[in-house]
């Protein structure tokens, strides 16, 4: 484990890098702005090491980026349609910055932060920040946690939130993975197998249009291992809104004897390398990074264009402030916010 200086944000304030783990295992580089996945080296089945994070060579770029790459998202992933908030308390206005809705935790979301480093050691690092009340509309001051555990084959986060009054969390990783290494090209030769019989349709601005619908016959049926590229070129109407994947899957299944339960699949069998995402939540967003523009650089010297990467965020549903019939964000002053991930990595041999 090592932590160095990675650079300085306009004010002076000092970022800092954090490496988790050791070759030939995983490799984990973590960003004190945004509690950031800046990289992640992984051994294909091929034997080939590779960087399969998505990452920006300085935190200007970070912080320029409308893409959350790598960030850790807050208070509310996903959206939340017109800022609109509304709690027992009462209606609270959230800020909004796509489309006139709320993503991500506002025009200043928790990726662009800067996260207090309070614990470290060989495999693990630990991220606190301290959200005030009112912080972009959300009312209740919030203390958050990002815990990251690296083993030789797996990447542990947890994800942790108190409040001293009644608000909302929905709290998620937004690391955009490349199996056959971040500056590759497109994932479209990915294969992705999702355990979800249902996905939100949404409006031409991200919004859920009612409940959940049936995967069967639509792009969003991945119940068996599906190459991307065929997915994101889909003549679908949702697919073509959203110039690509970026629906929330609604994941079936039991959870283990730990409390997790597998979500996805993604294989790139170019490099025989396979990530399992398992998680607590009861959706995957899925985006394939249907807005990447050229316009910001990669760690490489390149620039990320559209599919150059795939987020999957595990998270409650998107809007759910606006559909009591489905899982709650509430958070009341005593209870203790918990969500965790876990990314599990094989090599298939040849």
């Amino acid at each position: 484990m090592t932590v160095s200086l990675f650079d300085h944000l306009a004010d002076g304030r000092e970022v800092h890098l954090v490496e988790l783990g050791s070759a030939p295992g995983l490799v984990l580089r973590l960003l004190t702005l945004g509690a950031t996945v800046h990289d992640l080296e992984v051994t294909g089945g091929d034997g080939v090491r590779r960087h399969v994070a998505l990452g920006h060579p300085g935190s200007v770029d970070y912080l320029a980026s409308g893409d959350y790459v790598g960030g850790t998202i807050g208070r509310y992933a996903n959206r939340v349609r017109g800022g609109h908030l509304p709690l027992p308390d009462g209606d609270h206005q959230l800020g909004t910055h796509d489309r006139g809705h709320h993503l991500h935790g506002g025009p200043e979301g928790f990726d662009r932060r800067l996260w207090e480093l309070v614990d470290h050691d060989e495999a693990t690092a630990a991220f606190r920040l301290v959200s005030p009340h009112g912080d972009q509309g959300f009312p209740g001051e919030l203390t958050v946690g990002a815990r990251f555990t690296v083993t030789a084959d797996s990447v542990a986060i947890e994800l942790t939130a108190t409040t001293d009054r009644t608000t909302v969390v929905n709290l998620t990783q937004h690391t955009y993975l490349n199996l056959e290494g971040r500056s590759a090209g497109t994932v479209d030769d990915h294969l992705l197998h999702v355990l979800a019989e249902r996905y939100t349709p949404i409006d031409a601005e991200g919004i859920p249009t009612g409940d959940h619908a049936s995967v069967v016959g639509t792009p969003f049926d991945l119940r068996s291992p599906t190459r991307l590229g065929s997915v994101v070129r889909s003549g679908h109407p949702q697919v073509v809104d959203a110039q690509g994947i970026d629906h929330n899957l609604v994941i079936d299944g039991p959870y283990d004897a730990d409390g997790l339960r597998t979500l996805c699949r993604l294989t790139a069998p170019a490099t025989r390398t396979t990530l399992e995402l398992r998680a607590d939540q009861p959706g995957l967003q899925v985006y394939t990074g249907n807005f990447l523009d050229g316009t910001l650089g990669s760690v490489d010297g390149g620039v990320y264009r559209q599919g150059d990467g795939i987020a999957l965020e595990p998270q409650l549903f998107p809007d759910s402030p606006h559909h009591p019939e489905w899982p709650s964000a509430v958070l009341e002053p005593g209870e203790r916010y918990l969500a965790r991930h876990e990314w599990r990595f094989t090599a298939s041999p040849a």
